[in-house]
């Protein structure tokens, strides 16, 4: 796997230039991390004490150094210690509480400001949604033409003020004009057509050049679907400017651009992102969540279910999608307030209405007719075509991605971005079902045809005989049903072409809907193919009991809906909240379980074929340390089979607690990358007393230095309670136990690394320190693990990005 132009363990400053899902980013920004005030104090002796007539630092417990305790860029947080400084944080708000009424006042207001934090993330990601869809529907339709009482019309709003429009040509009214028909005059003949066609492919080439220019000139993180980067930073990784305010307005305007630009892909899982970073803006109103790094993960799991919920009109479903898929840490107060923020965000889209059908959901159907349970095994090869879809679809789509990472076409996004758009575009005309938004396209295959339908999918023979309202007429295909089953089965073979280069590029680019709506076309076809055989072998034993003579016995857009979960969940190998997600995306309650054998067999035969999702395997493509814990490790190794030093290595580097001086240790920060350092008592016993951070280190000296006289290379550092005497003669000493983690965690080195992968798991862990009979052996890190597991499983070790 190539690794080129990743950060190594050698380089941590924030300058460093990294390659994150092929782009080349420069990290001098931190706007969404709170800038360290390293100056803060500077020249003040407030923190000075006299000992012994000498001076001495006061201890950090008591007076914290600016900085101390928080992370730089591509590194992990070290959860136990985060929730560890929440925990102390509550426990004195709580004390002081029972001290005055102003103590009370700010002890139930730090309470009530997570759910007002929910609260905002709900109505400012419902509001962004609904603007999104609003937008990106207008833009859809300025391809094919303009309104003349209002550019900003769509063709179905601009339809819908014309008195002229009657019922059966509702389509169509005097206000739209497509664009053959304001530049030449007519909308019949072979010119007509040919304008149409050349403003088509115009504006779709417009809206992608726009979207991929905006996204490389200012916000680079906004490419891609952005549900493998936040599944990294949920899970403790650090990626600053990721959710920032900058990505946020980018992805914002550019997810409207690509969305209409015809390229497919969808808005559903940007929509994901797009909340995340609202959610980590809105932090920064808030200290406690500022100022901690798992508490704002919390938070980021409660945004990720408001995105889904905005996105398909599915609270319940972006709340288990949160849960199943995304989030790494998930307490029940998360699930309760996130639960919550999904209820507002999906109020506040229902308040803007975006769709003009008064409806939440985004496809809604009403079926009559209820299944049988004989069609359990056409849905069961749904499943099936969804499994083999899914892993041939993450193979591809990873193999091109590794190609664009590796070859020229990585250096030109932009002309790869307007290639891909011309040939979606110039492919997708000539057929109605690829020229429609892809949304449009799934809403009419889950369509489940009246009389009153004018689709060509419904126009079936006799089927304007009236009959009494218990039988429902028969339904022989007319010449439309099968022009538009050919014209569905190359729009099949062309979105599952088209989908796999699309994925990836330098635009905002979802996989819900497109994947969506590959299965929805397989399902329809393979619905009406069933039909037709219900209909004229309704003689057969298997259609004899359920299928009598003039009854309407199948279902065609059920088949649309259940093909559209199984190609889903084989992409993304979702179970629960796939099927929440489906039934509340349509209403459709009563076929849940169609939706749940559909989605178990997809996963089945996906995984028989490829245990990843398409989420891991870009995590895994794109080198983020990412513990997933879906994997078994079942490889019989000894913690000190992993841990460093290794026999051939040199010594373990190590602090003692009162032996070393600030030349010592800057010497130790200068000549090594590690970071951070266990402390000993001597080099001679090597017995644990605790751990420090390389980060916590180096600022703690700078600041030793600037806020207290005589701190020179020669001062003593003492990480013990407390300070022996010094000679009157000694530079002041430096004390700095206030940075050290007094209780770090052990295992010892015949512990199985089975149970040490499920404690980082679990816990959080950066590192973990091996010892034998008390004494101190080595150390194991996250990407000592990551490194193991990628040697096991026979992946290129040295591809994980990590500090």
């Amino acid at each position: 796997m190539d690794n080129t132009g990743y950060c190594n363990e050698s380089s941590t400053s924030d300058e460093d230039m990294v390659e994150i899902a092929g782009a080349t980013l420069d990290f001098s920004t931190t706007e969404d991390v709170p800038p360290l005030d390293r100056d803060k104090g500077s020249g003040d002796n407030s923190g000075m004490e006299e000992v012994n007539g000498v001076p001495k630092l006061m201890d950090l417990l008591d007076d914290p150094v600016p900085g101390v305790g928080t992370y730089e860029d591509f590194n992990t947080i070290d959860w136990v210690r985060e929730k560890s400084k929440d925990r102390d944080r509550h426990r004195e708000i709580t004390s002081k509480s029972k001290e005055s009424t102003w103590a009370l006042v700010k002890s139930v207001s730090d309470a009530f400001s997570g759910w007002l934090l929910m609260l905002l993330i709900g109505l400012m990601s419902g509001a962004l949604a609904g603007g999104i869809d609003i937008s990106a529907h207008w833009m859809t339709d300025l391809k094919e033409g303009v309104c003349l009482n209002g550019f900003w019309f769509n063709h179905e709003h601009c339809c819908w003020t014309s008195n002229e429009t009657t019922f059966q040509e509702r389509d169509k009214c005097p206000q739209w004009k497509s664009w053959a028909e304001l530049i030449i005059g007519t909308t019949e003949g072979p010119f007509a057509y040919i304008m149409n066609y050349l403003m088509y492919v115009c504006w779709a080439l417009l809206f992608s050049f726009l979207a991929v220019t905006l996204v490389r000139a200012f916000a680079p993180y906004a490419c891609g679907s952005g549900i493998p980067e936040i599944k990294t930073i949920l899970s403790g990784f650090i990626i600053r400017g990721y959710l920032g305010k900058w990505t946020l307005i980018i992805k914002t305007i550019t997810l409207v651009l690509a969305v209409s630009s015809g390229l497919s892909l969808g808005k559903e899982g940007p929509l994901v992102h797009v909340a995340c970073c609202c959610g980590n803006i809105l932090c920064h109103l808030f200290t406690k969540y500022r100022k901690n790094e798992a508490k704002r993960r919390e938070v980021l799991s409660a945004a990720a279910a408001v995105g889904v919920s905005v996105a398909f009109g599915a609270p319940i479903g972006g709340v288990l999608f949160s849960l199943e898929e995304v989030s790494y840490y998930f307490p029940l107060k998360t699930l309760w307030r996130s639960f919550f923020a999904a209820l507002v965000a999906a109020f506040t889209l229902r308040s803007i209405n975006p769709f003009g059908n008064s409806r939440l959901v985004l496809f809604y159907v009403e079926f009559h007719t209820p299944w049988h349970l004989l069609e359990l095994i056409p849905f069961i090869l749904l499943g099936i075509f969804g499994g083999i879809w899914g892993a041939f679809f993450i193979r591809a789509n990873i193999a091109w991605c590794r190609r664009r990472k590796t070859t020229w076409l990585g250096h030109y996004p932009v002309l790869e971005v307007l290639v891909v758009t011309a040939v979606t575009a110039v492919v997708a005309f000539p057929n109605s079902y690829t020229r429609t938004s892809t949304s449009e396209l799934i809403s009419e295959l889950f369509n489940d045809c009246g009389l009153l339908d004018s689709s060509k999918l419904c126009n079936y023979d006799n089927a304007n005989v009236t009959k009494s309202s218990n039988e429902l007429p028969d339904r022989p295909a007319g010449d439309d049903v099968y022009t538009a089953m050919w014209q569905l089965s190359l729009a099949l073979v062309f979105k599952m072409l088209i989908t796999v280069v699309t994925f990836g590029m330098k635009v905002p680019s979802g996989l819900f809907i497109p994947s969506m709506a590959v299965g929805a076309i397989a399902g329809r076809l393979l619905g009406i193919g069933m039909e037709q055989l219900a209909y004229y072998h309704h003689d057969w034993a298997i259609f004899r009991g359920w299928c009598s003579p003039g009854a309407d016995c199948i279902t065609p857009g059920l088949y649309a809906m259940v093909g559209a979960a199984a190609c889903l969940g084989g992409v993304t190998r979702m179970t629960v909240s796939l099927v929440v997600i489906m039934f509340e995306l349509t209403g459709g309650l009563e076929y849940i379980v169609p939706l749940m054998a559909a989605a178990m067999t997809s996963k089945w035969v996906a995984d028989a074929i490829g245990r990843e999702g398409i989420y891991e395997a870009h995590i895994r493509l794109n080198g983020y340390p990412f513990l997933e814990a879906k994997e078994e490790f079942s490889h019989k190794t000894l913690a000190m089979d992993v841990m460093r030093p290794r026999r051939s290595d040199p010594p373990l580097s190590v602090l003692t607690q009162d032996g070393m001086t600030v030349e010592d240790v800057e010497t130790m920060i200068t000549e090594t990358t590690y970071s951070g350092f266990p402390v000993v008592v001597s080099h001679e016993s090597q017995r644990l007393v605790g751990f420090v951070l390389r980060r916590d280190l180096t600022i703690s000296i700078d600041n030793a230095r600037q806020r207290q006289d005589g701190i020179v290379s020669t001062s003593r550092i003492f990480f013990t309670e407390y300070t022996p005497p010094q000679p009157p003669s000694s530079p002041p000493p430096l004390k700095l136990r206030g940075i050290m983690d007094l209780s770090p965690f052990t295992v010892t080195d015949h512990t199985a690394m089975d149970i040490v992968v499920d404690i980082f798991r679990k816990l959080g862990l950066r590192q973990c320190l091996i010892t034998h009979n008390g004494r101190l052996l080595g150390i194991i890190t996250k990407k000592d693990i990551l490194k193991h597991v990628a040697q096991i499983a026979n992946r290129d070790p040295d591809s994980i990005l990590f500090n």
